[in-house]
């Protein structure tokens, strides 16, 4: 446990108890005739229960009041949140956003769930097996209302502000720089500070778990240990106006009321929880000799798809590190990918492209689409003098790698009118450098 009390550790089994009620935890059993404080016992399951042991997850809530307690649910505006990946032709293009607008609280005030807009995806919720993509612009906090996704996980980005999100397991602070995983099935709310904007990656029907680490060995990239999960806080709060509950559910919203808060967990055990991880701990594995290596070298989470090897979904980082790569074009390769390659900019400048590519936009290189250096990031690396540099100091740029073909929404193509329509002249003044007298 740290010095603030988060649990540390990547699913392991943990357990907690709201301190205000010692002994919560039932001994011995899951599920006792009576639990202790007269509370209801709840299980939380993400997976089947009869996987193998080292996929099954779930989790053991004792609880004030069941979440069965609620009225029906109803279908609610889904806002810019879709799964229609249809609803526009297909682009091929090299796609670039510029920093999506944030909405300014004197104009509306807008939450976390009013704030997401789906940017791109491809499978279907209902199959079990496919991603999305979102973007969260929002300035208010979330009030007598969370969110439930039953499609599947979200791993949240946040790029400007920081977020408190209360879960049934406890309360996490989120900053900048750092992610959290909020898993199938857990409620949640955001409480923010300020315009807030951030990158979710939404993936069916897989959990995020580490990826394997091979012949790098037992230690690097993100080390189990610097994830950290909250420990068990309720309220026992009455809502005679309404809680409002909204549920993600085959990629459309409902809503139900109830009239007590979800966050009502005084005590919990399992390996299914929500966590929290600060890219700062990422440790760094890079070339030393020769050659750019392949940024799976910088995986910090993977949702594996069924084909060895092949991922739904990769969370990969390009942080703050040493360039040493003798007689070598160091800066990422031109390139053309089977894979999906979405990327963000939480700050600073990203190598590949210093201009144009700024905090809080985004790019899309669709499978097969051509992409690399612009033209002055190739000219400025093929005539340095190579010398051990740092690269990518004050930076954090990252990418969603998905096996998926991704389609981009209306609102990413046409509604946000963050395109940058000239992205691809990034590229037109590259020139012929062939010399067949060499």
């Amino acid at each position: 446990m740290t010095a603030r009390g988060e649990i540390c550790g990547f699913g392991n089994e943990f357990s907690s108890e709201d301190p205000r009620c010692p002994g919560s935890l039932p001994e011995g059993q899951n599920n006792p005739q009576v639990c202790p404080y007269g509370l209801y016992a709840e299980q939380l399951s993400g997976s089947a229960f009869t996987c193998p042991r080292p996929t099954n997850k779930r989790s053991w809530l004792y609880r004030i009041l069941p979440s069965v307690k609620h009225k029906p649910f109803i279908a609610m505006s889904c806002g810019d949140v879709t799964e229609n990946w249809n609803e526009v032709e297909p682009d091929p293009n090299q796609l670039r956003w510029l920093p999506f607008n944030i909405p300014r609280p004197t104009e509306k005030r807008v939450d976390f769930v009013t704030g997401l807009h789906t940017v791109c995806g491809a499978g279907d919720a209902k199959s079990r097996n496919g991603i999305g993509i979102h973007i969260y612009t929002c300035n208010s906090s979330m009030v007598d209302r969370c969110f439930n996704n039953s499609d599947g996980d979200f791993l949240i980005v946040p790029q400007q502000g920081e977020i408190l999100i209360t879960t049934e397991f406890g309360k996490m602070m989120v900053e900048p720089n750092e992610i959290c995983v909020i898993q199938q099935g857990m409620r949640f709310s955001v409480e923010v500070f300020g315009e807030t904007r951030g990158y979710i990656l939404e993936v069916y029907g897989a959990h995020f778990e580490l990826p394997d680490l091979g012949p790098i060995g037992a230690n690097g990239l993100a080390n189990p240990r610097d994830f950290l999960c909250p420990v068990a806080w309720y309220e026992d709060r009455t809502v005679s106006t309404g809680y409002t509950v909204i549920n993600k559910y085959q990629g459309k919203l409902f809503a139900c009321q109830q009239d007590f808060s979800p966050f009502n967990v005084v005590a919990w055990h399992g390996n299914y929880t929500p966590y929290k991880y600060s890219l700062d701990n990422f440790m760094v594995i890079n070339c030393v000799a020769f050659d750019h290596a392949d940024p799976s070298i910088f995986t910090v989470l993977t949702a594996k798809s069924t084909k060895p090897g092949v991922a739904i979904a990769d969370f990969v980082i390009f942080p703050p590190r040493w360039g040493v790569a003798d007689h070598t074009f160091r800066p990422p390769y031109y390139h053309r990918n089977c894979m999906s390659e979405f990327m963000g900019l939480i700050k600073g400048h990203y190598e590949a492209k210093e201009e144009g590519f700024q905090p809080g936009g985004a790019s899309l290189h669709s499978i097969m689409t051509p992409h690399g250096p612009d033209t002055g990031c190739f000219e400025k690396n093929t005539a340095a003098a190579l010398q051990p540099e740092r690269v990518a100091d004050g930076t954090m740029a990252f990418m969603f790698e998905s096996s998926f073909s991704m389609a981009v929404t209306k609102w990413g193509l046409q509604t946000c009118q963050r395109l940058d329509k000239n992205y691809y002249q990034c590229w037109e003044t590259l020139r012929k450098h062939f010399n067949p007298k060499w």
